[in-house]
């Protein structure tokens, strides 16, 4: 019986249904990490407006995310302040790193590959599931068989720790080149969709390619979170390795020319709301702060 290949997109993120929580993560990471990392209930409630995202989906995303460890809260009145805890900011930095330098292709590659080789029993769906996913995280790309594959040598770390810590003892990780009969198009099309990626490219490209925003800050917020995608399925393969015209060296370009212009006035129009804080009473969690939850792939991908 052939082996199921896991899809390179994910249904929610191939519906383009953000969530308040995915959205929330957006925000936090754009404005409040570098604002200071103190953000008002009514701010959030406000600029979520703009995203047509409604109240109660608002409050219960903060809600959910101080519940999980990376949000602590503050009262004041009857309005609540929330502030990132110092796993927050550790999560935040990490990811607007990876969001802001991922440029869709490696500039440079000495030919090396990983090779991660795993065994899983069948009856472990729970292990299994966990491994696929994170793997695909990390941009591995599947050949079946419990093999995996990537252009990032350096990511045996991250391989590494994925594996301990969904229990896999049995696995084992090499650092080779590729020798064969024909070149490595025929491997990498069978462990990626880049088609399928493309497209997803293409969506971005016509979605912000357009005239200039009204709204700054909605759009700014639209697009980081738009982007945070694709380091979560685009392997980021080296150059010689993607299609003559591989559209995602536009939309990394178009990104940067986006952010770099609409900055200014969305950091700006963030402030006057988060420095006016007005509206309902905020709710929040009382206390100290929790151990932060592991955050699932698919809220840091932004779905």
């Amino acid at each position: 019986m052939p082996t199921e290949r896991p899809p390179a997109l994910s249904r929610r993120h191939a519906a383009g249904a953000p969530s308040a929580r995915g959205l929330l993560l957006t925000l936090l990471g754009e404005f409040v990490l570098p604002g200071g990392g103190v953000a008002w209930t009514s701010a959030v409630i406000a600029a979520f407006a703009r995203l047509g995202i409604a109240e109660k989906a608002t409050r219960q995303a903060l809600m959910r995310t101080a519940a999980d460890g990376w949000l602590s809260t503050e009262k004041t009145g009857r309005r609540a302040r929330w502030h990132l805890t110092d796993a927050g900011r550790r999560l935040l930095t990490d990811g607007a790193d990876r969001i802001y330098s991922f440029t869709s292709a490696a500039e440079s590659w000495d030919q090396r590959w990983l090779l991660v080789a795993t065994r899983i029993p069948d009856g472990d769906r729970s292990t299994r599931h966990a491994v696929r996913t994170r793997l695909s995280w990390a941009g591995l790309g599947w050949l079946g068989g419990g093999l995996w594959i990537s252009a990032h040598p350096e990511r045996e770390a991250e391989v590494a720790r994925v594996l301990s810590e969904a229990g896999v003892a049995d696995a084992h990780l090499f650092t080779a080149t590729r020798s064969g009969l024909d070149g490595a198009g025929g491997m990498v099309r069978a462990a990626w969709d880049l088609a399928a990626i493309e497209r997803e490219y293409e969506r971005f490209i016509a979605e912000f390619g357009g005239v200039e925003p009204d709204d700054v800050l909605a759009r700014q917020v639209e697009l980081v979170h738009a982007w945070r995608r694709f380091p979560a399925i685009d392997p980021a393969l080296p150059r010689e390795l993607l299609p003559a015209r591989w559209r995602g060296l536009e939309a990394a370009r178009l990104f940067a020319d986006r952010r770099e212009r609409w900055s200014a006035g969305a950091q700006a129009e963030w402030k006057r709301l988060n420095d006016q804080p007005s509206g309902p009473a905020g709710s929040g969690l009382q206390g100290g702060q929790r151990e932060p939850a592991v955050v699932a792939p698919d809220d840091l991908a932004g779905r």
